[in-house]
């Protein structure tokens, strides 16, 4: 599956954050990673950033993208292009 991770994080925990999702996605904007992910990994994600953030401060969301094809990109300024990106 193809998730768009967005995060809003505390300055004193962002680095910590971007270091873990670069592990499984690609960073595409300053707070946004992109990419392919199976079940097991993102549940992995998921907890090592919860593990990480403070709920009442931070804000991480993931967005399911279940196939590929059913996804349109329209891009605008730089671009970043991957060869296993949408």
């Amino acid at each position: 599956m193809w998730i768009v991770l967005t995060y809003d994080i505390n300055e004193k925990r962002v680095n910590s954050i971007r270091k873990i999702c670069a592990l499984y996605l690609i960073r595409v904007q300053n707070s946004v990673f992109l990419g392919e992910i199976g079940w097991a990994n993102l549940r992995i994600l998921r907890d090592k950033l919860k593990d990480k953030i403070i709920e009442s401060e931070d804000s991480i969301q993931f967005f399911i993208l279940r196939d590929e094809k059913l996804v349109r990109r329209i891009k605008l300024g730089v671009s970043y292009e991957f060869s296993n990106i949408i």
